[in-house]
């Protein structure tokens, strides 16, 4: 699995900020705290429309889970999208390299160690650690990138920190064979986030 890791933390860059609200979207699409409320899932289309990207979520929101969700979307790539994978994967695309198709993902993380949230140090490390793990996967039709960006949530008092974008992507002939591989990849990637021996050196 190609796994990279980046950070935009400049003064330009966007910063999650958590609770959220979309004033634009005639649905209110908003911040939910599945760790309070985790039949909420129910009302995220997104997840609804994508049963393992409903998983993950459950997972990461899980009471022995070290993170919590934010945002998320999933959606099949776009010609420019897909180019860009192409290029970096450059898979064996089961004998139709003309027309293949892609699909992704990205679950916006935070870390529930409050120490952990403001280090961009012990992130950074962290990070290393994923993505090491992470490209030892057998998924090489499959990409991962986490993104370390500012954070500030505010949902007992505010506090300031970072964030991580988590994407996942894959490609393949048709768009079911891209889904399922990136279902699977998704699935591999919560698993190592999940893991117990996830902080130790």
């Amino acid at each position: 699995m190609l796994a990279e890791w980046s950070a935009e933390c400049t003064a330009d860059d966007p910063i999650l900020v958590v609770p959220w609200s979309d004033p634009s979207d005639p649905s209110g699409m908003r911040f939910v705290d599945l760790r309070e409320n985790p039949y909420d899932l129910d009302h995220l289309p997104e997840a609804e429309r994508n049963p393992p990207l409903m998983q993950a979520l459950r997972s990461l929101n899980a009471p022995r889970s070290l993170l919590f969700t934010a945002k998320c979307d999933a959606w099949s790539l776009d010609s420019d999208e897909l180019e860009a994978l192409i290029l970096n994967l450059d898979p064996d695309l089961d004998g139709h390299p003309d027309n293949p198709t892609g699909f992704a993902s990205y679950i916006d993380l935070l870390w529930r160690d409050r120490q952990i949230f403001i280090s961009f140090h012990q992130q950074q490390q962290l990070l290393d650690r994923l993505t090491r793990r992470a490209a030892a996967l057998d998924h090489p039709e499959a990409a991962l990138d986490f993104v370390l960006r500012p954070a500030l949530i505010d949902l007992t008092g505010p506090q300031e920190g970072f964030a991580i974008s988590l994407y996942v992507k894959a490609i393949g002939p048709d768009l079911d064979t891209a889904w399922h591989r990136w279902a699977a990849a998704l699935d591999d990637v919560v698993s190592l986030l999940r893991s117990k021996d996830l902080l130790l050196a």
